[in-house]
Parts: C-alpha cells; structure tokens; sequence
C-alpha cells in the first residue's frame, strides 16, 4: 500500500486532552435570535454551535481573547462574546449584529470558492459573482457553518507562522469538528493500493434514493468505478488506468457534522424524500477499519429547511440544551419539544457528538 497525506503534525496548537466533550455547566436554554432580515441560515449554524458542548465550553472560558492580538476582525473573539450573550442574556431574543456586521468580511468571501452543490447548489456561480452573504438575501445553512469555522479555524491560527500543514490542522476547531477520510485507489490493471488522507470538518452526503442516513452512509463508504473520464494515472503503471475507488472514515472526529445534500443536480428542484436518522449512531460500519469497537455518537443537533424548492423556504433548528432537553429554535421563538418531533424532521444538518 502506498500512501500519501497523513504526515504527524511537528507541533500541536490546542492539546486534544483538554477538550471537555460535556457542559461544565448546566443552565436553561439561552435566547433565541432576531431575523435581521433573511438571516435565518445564519440564525440556525449561530445556535447549532452554541450547543456544541466543547465548543461552548472554549468559548465560555474566553481562553482564546484573553490571549488573541489579532487587528480587526477574528471570529473566535466574536463567537465568544455572542455565546456569552446568547447563554447568559436574561433577555428573551438577541441580535446577532456583530457576525452580521463583518458579513462582508474577506474571511466570509474567498472560501465560498469551495463550496458545491449544499442546499442552494445551483446558485454558485451567483454567489462567486457576489462573493459575499448579505442579510437580506437569502443564504444557505450549508455554506455559512463552513465559512464560519473555516474563519474561526483561521482566527486560530493568528499569530502563527512557518507552522506544517499537519500542524495547522491541530487548532481547537479541528481538534472538535476534524477528522480524516481515507480514499484507497486500487489500479485494475497492475492491482496496487494506493491510499490517499484528507482532513474534513463535514460530511456532505447524496440521498437521492436514500430512506435512512445509514443507508447514504453505506453508499458514500460504497466502492466505486474509476474509468472515461475519471481514469486514474498509476505510478506503477505510469499511465491512465480504470480503478476502483473507496472512501472511509479513517480517523472519527469529536463532532461529526452531516449535510444531507438536498439539492438535485442541475435545477431548483429539491430533494424532499424523508431520510431517517437515528439519535444515537455507529460509525464503526463506515471507518477503515469496520470490525473494531462502536464509534457512538450522540445527536443534540438539528437543521431544518422548510420550502419546496431550493431557492427560497426558511431555516430552523432543533438543539439540545445543557440541561439535557431538547428545544426548537426558530428565530425569536424558543420551545421545549421531545425527542420523537426531533427525530421526525426533515433534517438538512445533523450534528453528533463522541
């Protein structure tokens, strides 16, 4: 087998041993969030990661202000002051002004280069020619969770220079949401196995056809042809060859984050079948090494997207309080609900946690 992009870090920027993976506090549910617009997509990802229990308990200890001298904008410095504000306020709703304040922020444009085919997949080329989520144009969940942590990720890194790409991909954000596929190429011709390691924060999975989230688990872990236009180019065979392609989960984050694609190629339209997806989940079936001990996950969160198309509808979010209840958030509006309505939706983002 030969393999290529898993190298050790030389220098690891947040030890994983001080992630605390439960609420060091226990409170009531904080306060829900003011639509300033259209920023309901934004709305959802901002009380998604308030309920992330190791993020929030970062946050709370404000260990990264306390040390950060970034100029300007840093999205670490203001997801701390918003969770605060969120947790704490004895206020019903609150204005997320300061992340819709730096919006047009570079960290919030150059990474939507990178995205493809989330909720609102077909309107890429509009947004490169944007460049930029604005509060009163409709944005897609998606999209923002991954310029978000994308700019937390980097605020992270401020300050660090001549660090290893190894070693950049140590910070609190990927110690909490990182994780490594593996995708292990087989030549059909001179039958060689070569492995191949990426990082990622998010999953994002094909559901067409798919009635439950194992059943998009098993077809993204599914074997798969590489040949016309896909040929792979062996080292052995020191050409383009047909190959066979498999991708696994070979190092399982702390949080595993799930985006089920519902945008159908090449239109508006929307994929709105019911996948179901369970509260507690096994990622052993669908890692590298499928025959080892359970990979359990617990949900505590939960994106909606109500609309039948793709190009307008309205986010909300389910999230599971330090308390341990389960609470809808839409907008202003936050209500106490059981696990059977979470567990009935129809889910765009799934958030679990080790």
């Amino acid at each position: 087998v030969i393999g290529k992009g898993m190298t050790p870090p030389q220098k690891t920027l947040f030890p994983p041993e001080k992630i605390c993976m439960d609420w060091r506090q226990k409170r009531r549910p904080g306060a829900g969030l003011f639509n300033l617009g259209s920023t309901c997509y934004l709305n959802v990802v901002l009380q998604c990661l308030t309920y992330t229990p190791p993020l929030a308990n970062y946050l709370l200890s404000r260990q990264h202000s306390q040390l950060c001298h970034q100029q300007g904008f840093c999205m670490m410095c203001i997801m701390e002051d918003h969770v605060r504000k969120v947790l704490y306020s004895s206020a019903t709703a609150i204005r997320p002004r300061a992340v819709i304040r730096h919006l047009k922020c570079k960290q919030f444009q150059v990474l939507q280069q990178v995205f493809f085919l989330s909720l609102r997949g077909q309107l890429l080329t509009s947004f490169l020619v944007i460049g930029e989520f604005k509060p009163d144009i409709p944005g897609d969940a998606y999209e923002f969770l991954r310029c978000t942590l994308n700019a937390m990720h980097r605020a992270c890194l401020s300050g660090s220079s001549d660090l290893d790409v190894s070693s950049q991909e140590t910070t609190i954000i990927h110690q909490i949401f990182g994780g490594f596929l593996r995708s292990r190429v087989t030549c059909l011709s001179c039958k060689t196995v070569f492995d191949f390691f990426k990082v990622f924060l998010d999953v994002l999975l094909k559901i067409k056809g798919a009635s439950s989230l194992t059943t998009a688990l098993e077809d993204f872990v599914k074997p798969k042809q590489m040949d016309g236009k896909k040929f792979f180019k062996c080292s052995k065979c020191k050409k383009k060859v047909a190959a066979s392609k498999m991708v696994t989960v070979h190092h399982a984050p702390r949080v595993l984050t799930v985006c089920l694609g519902r945008a159908d190629h090449g239109s508006s339209r929307k994929l709105s079948q019911v996948v179901e997806y369970p509260e507690y989940l096994d990622l052993r079936p669908y890692m590298s090494d499928p025959a080892g001990e359970p990979v359990l996950f617990s949900l505590y969160a939960v994106v909606v997207h109500n609309g039948h198309t793709c190009l307008g509808g309205h986010f909300f979010c389910y999230t599971k309080a330090s308390n341990g209840q389960w609470y809808k958030m839409n907008d202003v509006f936050v209500d106490s609900c059981g696990i059977h309505t979470v567990l009935g939706q129809q889910a765009y983002l799934l958030f679990y946690a080790r």
